[in-house]
């Protein structure tokens, strides 16, 4: 995927993603094949059509009419995505795990039906790794550990160490879609960015990335062996974890007691979600540990 556009942020990357699936439809199909079908609890972002593609509808208040040509399906069900699909359908779009919706990543089995269902309608398959993508999961991008390769993915937050740069790879079928005048930015790959974001390339060693899957094993083994009354199961790839709160706990007033003590968590879906540095230590994983025992217990 050597076609890159680079931008400032994941809502950015995502509008831009949405408008290359619907020039590409319409450069070789013409008018009237436009729709794309993202996945019920996914999130996207917060400019227009990335939050017409989110599909929660707690992020949908007060922000009405939204975009036209969005139809969802439900997550790991190919008969909900053939149903919502029709002839005028040229993009499915999904988060590999969805972590706004409580980290819960698709089934593999899923996805790669949804690749191959997509290649022979000659949908694009739009990932949106701005989450899960530079590491996060323990390796480069999520789709690697899905054994696809998608037709454009977009990326963000950790690309430039904290400095804001987002961005969309597409793999060849795309290259020229996006022709001068279709699609822009001011400040998308700065000078600055984009050095940050060289450094960021050195880190991510293949001996990093492997790091990143044992310590999210290690943090993940550690939070259940606390056999805390109010965490469930916990779930995730490398360093993008959920926790299911056990029935009776509210994750809001769990979160807010953690944050309180000085360990910051945050809510995603009916849990919560921890998103560590993906350069934390044993000893600070083990710090925040204990600030759950000793305030949960």
């Amino acid at each position: 995927m050597s076609n890159v556009f680079f931008a400032n942020g994941g809502g950015e990357a995502n509008e831009g993603m949405i408008k290359l699936a619907r020039k590409y439809s319409f450069d070789k199909y013409g008018l009237g094949r436009s729709t794309i079908i993202p996945l019920k609890n996914s999130f996207h972002g917060r400019t227009m059509a990335a939050l017409t593609a989110t599909g929660q509808d707690k992020f949908h208040n007060y922000f009405f009419p939204f975009v036209e040509g969005f139809k969802f399906a439900e997550a790991n069900s190919l008969d909900s995505l053939k149903e919502a699909a029709g002839d005028d359908t040229c993009a499915v779009m999904v988060e590999l795990v969805q972590g706004e919706g409580g980290v819960l990543p698709l089934d593999k089995d899923y996805v790669q039906s949804v690749a191959k269902l997509c290649a022979e309608k000659d949908w694009l398959l739009l990932v949106d790794e701005v989450q899960t993508g530079i590491g996060r999961t323990g390796s480069l991008f999520a789709f690697q550990q899905y054994g696809i390769l998608p037709d454009v993915c977009s990326f963000a937050k950790g690309i430039a160490g904290g400095l804001p740069m987002s961005g969309i790879m597409a793999n060849e079928k795309c290259k020229g879609v996006l022709t001068p005048g279709t699609h822009g930015t001011t400040f998308g790959a700065n000078p600055v960015c984009g050095a940050a974001g060289l450094v960021v390339q050195e880190i991510l060693s293949d001996e990093f990335l492997k790091d990143v899957q044992e310590k999210g094993a290690y943090l993940r083994a550690q939070i259940e062996a606390l056999g805390l009354a109010c965490f469930g199961k916990t779930r995730g790839l490398g360093l993008m974890i959920g926790i299911e709160m056990a029935e009776g706990y509210q994750n809001k007033e769990v979160a807010d007691k953690l944050v309180e003590a000085g360990l910051l968590v945050l809510t995603a879906g009916p849990g919560m979600r921890l998103l560590p540095p993906l350069a934390i230590t044993k000893e600070e994983m083990d710090a925040g540990v204990g600030i759950m025992k000793k305030t949960l217990s």
